[in-house]
């Protein structure tokens, strides 16, 4: 990326549009020159229902941010979700025929696109690959084989595929607002990289990703990431769940779970009573903060039991303790969210947050634009981590589409 270059990073949610706007400060760090995020009706769960409405909520929220920092956007880093978007890890191997033996970047292109032939449904396409390991001459460990001499060379990677139709809906509303996209992006992978140390990745950790209609969990191990899941449930069901219970409005339940709302009972030190409004606009009622806990508390568990499950069924529910769980995205900030994860999965537990970001206080401390800085970190990480590790291929479904947006569009 240019020195004055502007670069969007446009995180798709399950239940929201967020954006911002970063660049490259002088010492090469992220810069944050913007953010802005809007409820979309338009979008369930990470996939398009109606895409004029969702079209709209991009072009709103594109205009906005636009404004804030007084700049123009013509194309985002686009990060995807949704319960379509499914991981399989896979190996790939390739002999190495020449004399000299020395390990090229086209032979690591071409082991990983060995590893890319998987069977998938016509419905089906990669979205994103990233290389584990690499093992040399079955010598494993080996981070990056560049250089290197050898004969056989071997990999391990994690694939991200999502369902065609979704991505194609996505990609038209994104097109049809005026923006182009660079690259389509796995939200959890970039903001993994963003919100989770080498450290915590070496160890072993898991990364909860907790959004409005879904919830994203990966585990890393050995510096990579190992598995990932979307689960069909998020922070958006305690909302409904105090809507129901209080007889108030959704707007009014997010905000009641905001400014009042507990994870655990034995949190709430002292009850507090606060006044709202019914789903009328018009009726005064009054609730208590023990009353919201008695609501919250059993659909977070039911969330955690989730993610226990998932692991245990993976074989992975052990593999993270070391590292700890690292929470993330709009859900993470209910008030005792880390203690709640501690009892529930039995790790020490913290608050992901942008790191070496600078930019304003209430976008980088805000783990709803997580994802979001993560899709410009993607853009600025060059030889850095899973980003460095694309590869070329042929024509894709993704290229494609560009394709033939630049003809219609």
């Amino acid at each position: 990326m240019g020195k004055n270059e502007i670069v969007a990073g446009l995180d798709f949610g399950s239940s929201q549009i967020c954006c911002v706007l970063g660049s490259r400060d002088e010492s090469g760090g992220l810069e944050i020159l913007g953010g802005a995020k809007l409820p979309c009706r338009g979008i369930k769960g990470g996939v398009v229902i109606n895409l004029n409405e969702t079209s709209f909520a991009v072009q709103r929220v594109l205009e906005q941010i636009e404004d804030q920092a007084g700049q123009t956007v013509r194309q985002v880093y686009l990060g995807l979700r949704g319960n379509h978007i499914e991981s399989v890890n896979a190996k790939g191997a390739i002999n190495i025929s020449r004399t000299d033996k020395e390990i090229t970047a086209e032979d690591v292109a071409g082991v990983t696109e060995n590893a890319k032939t998987i069977r998938l449904s016509n419905d089906r396409e990669i979205i994103n690959t990233i290389a584990q390991e690499y093992f040399l001459n079955h010598q494993g460990g080996v981070p990056d084989p560049v250089g290197m001499e050898g004969s056989h060379l071997e990999v391990e990677v994690h694939i991200l595929t999502g369902s065609s139709s979704h991505l194609s809906n996505i990609y038209k509303s994104v097109a049809q607002a005026g923006f182009e996209i660079v690259e389509p992006i796995y939200g959890l992978l970039a903001v993994g990289d963003l919100v989770v140390t080498q450290e915590e990745k070496d160890l072993g950790c898991l990364l909860i990703d907790l959004g409005g209609m879904t919830t994203g969990i990966s585990v890393y191990n050995e510096g990579s990431i190992r598995f990932s899941k979307e689960l069909q449930i998020g922070s958006d069901f305690i909302t409904r769940d105090l809507s129901h219970n209080l007889r108030t409005s959704l707007s009014t339940a997010q905000s009641i779970k905001e400014k009042y709302g507990v994870a655990m009972g034995s949190l709430l030190k002292t009850d507090s009573k606060f006044d709202f409004t019914g789903v009328d606009g018009k009726t005064v009622r009054q609730g208590t903060r023990k009353q919201l806990v008695e609501i919250i508390q059993p659909r977070l568990d039911q969330i955690f039991v989730a993610i226990d499950q998932e692991l245990q069924d993976a074989n992975l529910n052990d593999i993270f303790i070391p590292g700890g769980v690292i929470i993330t995205g709009g859900g993470a900030m209910l008030e005792g969210m880390v203690q709640a994860a501690e009892q529930a999965l039995g790790s020490l537990a913290r608050i992901g947050l942008p790191q070496d970001t600078r930019g304003p206080e209430e976008i980088i401390s805000n783990p709803t634009y997580a994802t979001a800085i993560g899709l410009l970190k993607y853009d600025l990480a060059a030889g850095h981590g899973w980003a460095s590790r694309k590869t070329a291929k042929g024509p894709s479904w993704w290229s494609k589409f560009r394709n033939w947006s630049d003809d219609i569009f």
